[in-house]
């Protein structure tokens, strides 16, 4: 059995918010597993669905480039080793010309530009990521970088009409969803996108929770269809609560309403959500 180290023990109360004891105990039920040791405390109900990843510890900056017609946009991860270069006017000025590069080209060769800009500050900069977005028929790219630039989004948002594009109601429904995303940290638009394996991986969890000890195996269904349920309330960007109306309606109902004032069909066709450090 692998060793159990206090380094271990920290990264998975880092991880769930769950008692060092009990992350411990977890952790050698599970042989030093760190993934196995996560789906213990779920299962004991000590942890929930909204599991952080283990990132790495590495700072840097997300940036962005719209282009000015909003049908083409860039997220990026740059990675420094400390958060005072990551906050330097110099570093951030040239995360935005990443940016711009990985939007204006194809696939930008900036080895030169990244090598010259470690010899300026003298620590280790990383091109960690980028995602690059265009519009496909009617609709609108946009993004949002939250404050401090630790957090950064980017959506394409559909809609049925070429003018209804121009208008400001639907400009203000796409610049609502960018804080949403940004806010509730969603993994998929719909549940229509979730993966299978993860449903299963959900069910699984659920079924050996001890909320389910001992119940009859007629309620068993309906109970686990109510906690798939919170769970897609969760990961599902359609599914959360709205945030700018504290939760008293959906984004699936606040955007179905924008919708009906437009006289058009609005539909949230995908996004990017990063963080600084998560990345692989």
């Amino acid at each position: 059995m692998s060793q159990i180290t206090a380094a271990d023990v920290a990264k998975l109360r880092e991880m769930t918010n769950v008692g060092m004891m009990d992350c411990k105990k977890a952790l050698t039920e599970a042989k030093g597993d760190l993934k196995v040791a996560v789906d213990i405390l779920r299962k004991k109900g000590q942890a929930t669905a909204a599991v952080k990843s283990a990132r790495d510890a590495r700072e840097g900056a997300i940036t962005q480039h719209i282009a000015p017609n909003g049908r083409l946009g860039v997220l990026v991860e740059v990675n420094s080793e400390t958060d005072f270069v990551a906050r330097n006017e110099l570093f951030r000025a040239f995360c935005d010309e990443v940016a711009r590069r990985y939007a204006t080209e194809a696939n930008p060769n900036l080895d030169a530009e990244r090598e010259a800009m470690v010899a300026k500050i003298r620590e280790n900069i990383k091109i960690a990521r980028h995602a690059r977005m265009e519009v496909s028929g009617n609709g609108l790219i946009a993004g949002y970088i939250h404050t401090g630039a630790k957090v950064g989004v980017l959506v394409e948002v559909g809609a049925g009409k070429a003018e209804t594009v121009a208008r400001d109601e639907f400009k203000q429904l796409v610049k609502d969803i960018t804080l949403q995303i940004a806010a509730g940290h969603p993994h998929a638009v719909s549940r229509e996108q979730v993966p299978a394996e993860v449903i299963a991986k959900e069910r699984e969890i659920a079924a050996q929770s001890d909320r389910l000890k001992g119940k009859p195996a007629q309620a068993m269904e309906k109970i686990l269809q109510g906690i798939l349920e919170k769970f897609y309330q969760t990961y599902c960007l359609v599914d959360q609560g709205f945030v700018k109306r504290n939760s008293e309606i959906s984004v699936k109902e606040h955007v179905a309403q924008v919708a009906k004032q437009l006289g058009d069909e609005v539909t949230i066709r995908r996004f990017v959500r990063f963080q600084v450090g998560e990345s692989a």
